[in-house]
């Protein structure tokens, strides 16, 4: 429920931007703050969320996440203008950064190694189901009440998860005061205000590079440098630097990034391919997009006991070698088969990347560290949200380019179907960098299992 609510957050606002826009008399593009805080809140915070967790204690957090997400719904539901409905979603976006993060440290905790991967499928098919539910669920609240809706729901749901973590939940394990570390609060800083300059220059302008963008991502460059020093002088570092000698995590880490970074650009790019190459209206168009996330769903699940059958290694390799295979075909099928070689392909690269995520998560999240695995969920969590602020800039960035118009919502269809060639000929290379990745992770740390039992 946590995982399904978080992702709820997400999905279900996007279809009230219009309906927004008009209750407050303001811009698209002002309205588009509404989904900006959100995705800002968990994008800076979630690592950091997730090292408070390693801290203080992982059910507490938990709970405080919960009741805050809860909270913040009400406050989403009864704002009367559109700077503090924006407030209220940024709070509501740090209560799902805690739901993220500490829900997939908790569950690699409790459930045993050979059972991991089905867990962390059934994680990826909640979120999936979250993230199909958004639009249609915020379309039936919209017109059956007014925009309100969409977040007073979020109440009773919030309310129940609480009721049922604070039940079920193993008590957090009780440590001496003296053995806690103390909390790097410069880092935290530091790697809030860094994460938030890069997703601010990925987001503003959608793709357009200006002078703004161009500031605020080299302030991004600069605040990186400076969190990578501060956290070699800290004494309790937000992020212990030495784990990314582990090539299981790096590793893990840039493919998340290098995956979602493709998903964002089925989801990018596709609804302007097929309005205007496959001449789609906007209802039909909706109907095809949602396929992917609802092929996720039904194959979450099922991907997560394929990765505790044959292997995480083994289970990755054919998610990516899938998604190479739907980005290859997804631009050229429905020349000829038209919507059905649309749908086919797309299925495909979901499959494959609901197989990927699953391997991955169970990849990572195995033999950590128990004080390690809120921040270490954090930074799986950052890792994909960073490939799809990313994504959405940079592919529809490639797209536009590939297109050679100024505007693609008016541009003729032999544009639009160029625009796609390229921006997933691009997406295929991504993911043979994936693939890549993935081959000389295994291959270095392949001679180093058998001194895997020396501390």
């Amino acid at each position: 429920m946590s995982m399904l609510l978080s992702s709820l957050g997400t999905s279900i606002a996007n279809v009230a931007l219009p309906t927004l826009a008009l209750a407050f008399k303001v811009s698209f593009q002002d309205v588009q703050w509404v989904v900006l805080a959100y995705l800002l809140a968990i994008t800076t915070l979630i690592v950091s969320v997730g090292k408070l967790g390693d801290t203080f204690g992982r059910r507490r957090l938990l709970l405080a996440g919960i009741a805050l997400f809860t909270v913040a719904s009400v406050l989403c539901g009864a704002a009367p203008s559109l700077g503090l409905l924006i407030a209220a979603r940024a709070l509501q976006g740090l209560g799902a950064a805690i739901m993220m993060a500490l829900t997939m440290a908790m569950v690699g905790e409790a459930v045993p190694k050979d059972k991991t991967g089905s867990a962390m499928g059934l994680l990826g098919t909640m979120s999936a189901i979250g993230t199909a539910l958004g639009p249609t669920l915020g379309g039936l609240l919209i017109a059956a009440f007014h925009w309100q809706a969409i977040f007073l729901v979020n109440v009773p749901l919030g309310l129940g998860t609480f009721v049922l973590a604070y039940r079920h939940l193993p008590q957090d394990r009780q440590s001496a005061q003296g053995d806690k570390p103390r909390f790097d609060s410069l880092g935290t800083l530091l790697l809030a205000l860094t994460l938030a300059a890069y997703a601010l220059a990925m987001t503003l302008g959608r793709g357009h590079f200006g002078q703004l963008n161009i500031a605020l991502l080299l302030a991004a460059l600069l605040g990186g440098g400076l969190f990578l020093f501060a956290e070699t002088r800290a004494a309790s570092p937000l992020i212990r630097l030495a784990m990314f000698q582990s090539r299981v995590l790096s590793a893990g880490f840039v493919m998340s990034a290098l995956v979602t970074t493709v998903v964002m650009a089925t989801l990018v790019v596709g609804p302007f391919y097929l309005s205007g190459a496959l001449g789609l209206d906007a209802a039909r168009v909706g109907l095809v997009m949602s396929c992917g996330p609802i092929v996720a769903a039904f194959t979450g699940a099922p991907a997560g006991r394929l990765v505790d059958r044959f292997g995480a290694y083994r289970m990755g390799t054919v998610g990516l070698l899938a998604m190479a295979l739907g980005a290859i075909v997804l631009p050229l099928l429905p020349i000829s088969l038209g919507i059905p070689g649309y749908v086919v392909p797309l299925s495909v690269i979901t499959a494959g990347y609901a197989l990927f995520q699953a391997a991955n998560n169970t990849a990572v999240m195995t033999d950590i560290r128990a004080d390690q695995r809120g921040v270490i969920s954090g930074l799986l969590s950052l890792s994909r949200n960073l490939g799809l602020i990313t994504g959405a800039s940079a592919m529809g960035a490639v797209f536009a380019f590939g297109s050679a118009v100024s505007d693609v919502t008016t541009a003729h269809a032999d544009a639009v179907a160029t625009g796609m060639r390229l921006t997933f000929a691009v997406a295929t290379a991504l993911i043979l960098v994936a693939l890549a990745v993935s081959f000389a992770s295994r291959a270095r740390t392949q001679p180093l299992q058998p001194s895997k039992e020396n501390p």
